[in-house]
């Protein structure tokens, strides 16, 4: 796993001069690394750039320039960043209708528990969710999770090989599953490097 250190990071002045090639670049970087499973939930899989990324707007947006504060910043998101071993994804419920989402994030209560990965036809691999914190409350899942596959090395292996993997979700109000193409398997194999 590559590790982001604060000497990864731009200056604030740096960024700012920079941030709109690199928003275009990471646009396209997350092109394939980004799934839609149904019309209501995308897994935008993580990886180092991602959080990068993502660090470096956390510092622009709340002007933290002092190194303490910046490896604070770190060390929110570096357990994001895929270990090898894993695949890890930021889901996000989108129900653009500020009342059906409401409405349906009470539905799918505990949908976080229910993403999964299946590789041909071995089991399925549940996702662990919300490592850090618990986002569901008062019956209510929240409308932004995130999410380990955890791996063992024969399933990398079959991962990396195959051309049948489906990325799926098994809830009671919500049961999808899709396909990956080949650009997203290619960008996802990176993630085992």
């Amino acid at each position: 796993m590559k590790k982001l250190t604060s000497k990864n990071l731009l200056s604030l002045e740096d960024y700012e001069k920079q941030r709109e090639q690199i928003k275009a670049d990471l646009l396209l970087h997350k092109k394939n690394r980004s799934i839609m499973i149904g019309k209501n939930i995308l897994l935008l899989f993580e990886d180092y750039e991602t959080i990068k990324h993502q660090v470096q707007e956390m510092l622009r947006i709340e002007k933290i320039f002092k190194e303490t504060e910046i490896n604070d910043e770190i060390s929110a998101y570096t357990q994001l960043i895929p270990d090898g071993d894993n695949l890890k994804a930021t889901m996000l419920i989108m129900y653009p209708d500020v009342s059906e989402r409401k409405i349906m994030l009470n539905r799918l209560n505990g949908i976080e528990n229910n993403i999964y990965l299946q590789i041909d036809d071995i089991d399925k691999i549940f996702a662990v969710s919300d490592e850090d914190l618990e986002r569901t409350k008062d019956g209510k899942t929240s409308a932004v999770h995130f999410l380990r596959f955890q791996l063992d090395k024969s399933i990398v292996e079959k991962f990396k090989s195959s051309n049948n993997i489906l990325l799926g979700v098994e809830h009671e109000n919500y049961t999808y599953n899709m396909k990956i193409n080949n650009e997203v398997k290619n960008a996802l194999v990176s993630d085992f490097e």
